[in-house]
This record gives C-alpha cells, sequence and structure tokens, in this order.
C-alpha cells in the first residue's frame, strides 16, 4: 500500500508545487474569473482542487497579436483594390485624355519649353 501512496503523494506534490509556479509567473492578463492574490489563494489554500481549477477555469490562452501582412500578401487588400479590368478600363481613360491633350497642341513639333533654347540662353551678359 505504501508503494502506491508514496508515488502518488509525490505526483500530487509536484502537481500542487507546478500549479503554484505556473498561477505566480503567468502575467495578470492571463488570468481569468479572478484576479491574480486571489487565484494564488485558492491553488496554494486547496491543494489539488485548486490546481486543477487553475488550469481549467484561471488559466487564459495567449491572445493573438495580430499579425502584420505586407499588402501583396493581405488577402483583404488584394480584394479591395478592384480587379484587371478596372484597371484596364483607367488605362484606356489615361490614354484618351493624353491623346486629348496632344490634339490641343498648337504647334507641330510640341510645346517649347524654355531650356531648350540651348547654350545661348546661360550665356548672358558673360560671353
Amino acid at each position: 500500500m505504501v508503494r502506491v501512496l508514496l508515488p502518488l503523494a509525490l505526483l500530487l506534490i509536484a502537481f500542487w508545487v507546478y500549479s503554484i509556479v505556473d498561477c505566480a509567473l503567468q502575467p495578470p492578463t492571463r488570468h481569468r474569473g479572478v484576479s491574480k492574490p486571489v487565484w494564488l489563494l485558492i491553488v496554494v489554500l486547496i491543494p489539488v482542487l485548486g490546481g486543477i481549477l487553475w488550469f481549467v477555469v484561471g488559466r487564459g490562452r495567449p491572445r493573438q497579436q495580430p499579425q502584420f501582412r505586407a499588402p501583396d500578401d493581405n488577402p483583404d487588400f488584394l480584394g479591395s483594390i478592384g480587379s484587371i479590368s478596372d484597371q484596364d478600363e483607367r488605362i484606356r481613360r489615361l490614354e484618351a485624355e493624353l491623346a486629348a491633350l496632344d490634339a490641343e497642341d498648337p504647334s507641330p513639333d510640341g510645346p517649347r519649353d524654355e531650356d531648350s533654347r540651348g547654350d545661348a540662353g546661360l550665356r548672358g551678359s558673360d560671353g
């Protein structure tokens, strides 16, 4: 009989000590139900049952932190940017606007830029 009770008692004491240490080391945000000091009292004063209650009721699961995703890996973002046909329509519209701007140009070789005069505009009174 001692052969059975001694290992069982050692196992229960080990479980009790483990539950005390686990309860004490968990951050306060992971305690469900009551506060951390109350859980410690429950686990210490009710040795085996307190440990079982701690692991079943009191110990909360870690909250999943929102994981950052790059925009090209985020399916929500990719779904919100529109389809290929939307992009094609936008490209066609921009090309039409550019063609209309080219048609409005009065000179045959395009608008003259101030910097396109060559070096004569740069020399001025120096030379």
